[in-house]
């Protein structure tokens, strides 16, 4: 039988309130609740995983502040990279040894799968990079991935560029790889993608490539399972 999966998109959400929102289902998870996929976009953000190095942040923290991108330092997986209005973010909260039988490398696999149906759903011919995680069109990357596994449930997840910034960007070295390009759905194809649309395509790509029975539910189911299970974040640093 497949293991149902609950799934919303949330809008835009600050990037700390979709952590706080992250821990508390993990908990449920982690104690038997099904698993549940969140879809969103964050305000601008630079996030930095755990093998990061602020020398990858381009720019002073004045200049951040003066545009309004916030920076936070995270538990997942892999570099410096950033999320902002026009990107649709993915967090699978997920019981990784029913999904994959513990397999991490699977999982990233199968996110990287899902964005590449996704794209092709879209019109545009992705793939993978011979020597860097993530979705990538030629030499530009477009899709992001880094995961956090605590007490065997995921975190953390993917980023897809539909229409986001691209000059924001230009801030960091994105993944740590100086000279990159990147590039979005809109800069290929030439126009936007409403995003509650590219929700749905990726999870259902998702729902295929994980045997998952794809739930959709209201946002407001998932925001009350935080408050009924409060998780600490100190300001800035999850």
């Amino acid at each position: 039988m497949a293991r149902v999966c609950r799934w919303a998109y949330l809008g835009r959400v600050a990037y700390e309130a979709g952590l706080r929102l992250q821990r508390a289902l993990a908990e449920a998870v982690s104690a038997g609740a099904d698993d549940v996929l969140l879809l969103l976009e964050h305000p601008p953000v630079i996030t930095l995983g755990r093998r990061a190095s602020r020398a990858d942040i381009l720019v002073d923290p004045a200049a951040l502040a003066a545009r309004g991108i916030a920076v936070y330092e995270t538990n997942r997986g892999g570099l410096v990279t950033y999320h902002g209005p026009g990107q649709l973010v993915g967090y699978p909260i997920a019981a990784l040894r029913a999904l994959t039988g513990g397999d991490v490398v699977r999982y990233v696999w199968g996110l990287e799968e899902a964005l590449i149906r996704t794209l092709a759903t879209l019109g545009i011919a992705a793939g993978r990079h011979p020597q860097h995680r993530g979705v990538w069109v030629g030499d530009a990357k477009i899709g992001a991935v880094g995961v956090a596994i605590s007490r065997g449930v995921t975190m953390h997840g993917f980023a897809l560029n539909l229409q986001p910034e691209l000059a924001h960007f230009a801030l960091i070295r994105p993944c740590g790889l100086a000279g990159q390009p990147v590039t979005s759905v809109a800069a290929l194809r030439g126009y936007a993608v409403a995003l509650p649309v590219a929700a749905t395509l990726v999870a259902t790509a998702l729902g295929a490539v994980f045997d998952w029975e794809m739930v959709p539910v209201a946002p407001a189911h998932l925001w009350a399972a935080a408050l009924e299970r409060p998780a600490s974040l100190p300001a800035g640093r999850p």
